[in-house]
């Protein structure tokens, strides 16, 4: 009885990338595996997508995040983000070192 109870508690999470972040409040989440072929046991990877709520905007495209699974928040969102496991890599281009000539 004790196992029970201390498995109700827990929630399934997973990790990914955020493709895009263009909905308001919302995240899409591309989360990928390996698993081996069913018949020819070759390894392979697959991938889904998991839409994922962000109340603050925290996450942006490129960053590696987790997602908890909640209730249902609309006709696709299921998951809510955990938090920010790595940031992407912001790339930033000074305007001298453009071929822009003012």
């Amino acid at each position: 009885m004790a196992e029970t109870q201390i498995a109700k508690g827990f929630k399934n999470e997973k990790v990914g990338e955020v493709v895009s972040t263009r909905m308001q409040k919302t995240i899409v989440v591309e989360v990928s595996r390996r698993v081996p072929h069913p018949l020819y046991k070759r390894i392979i990877g697959k991938r889904k997508k998991f839409y994922a709520h962000d109340e603050e905007g925290r996450a942006h495209t490129g960053d590696v995040v987790r997602i908890i699974e909640c209730r249902p928040l609309s006709k696709l969102k299921r998951w809510r983000l955990a938090d920010v496991i790595r940031r992407a890599p912001q790339v930033g281009v000074q305007p001298s070192e453009l071929d822009v000539k003012v």
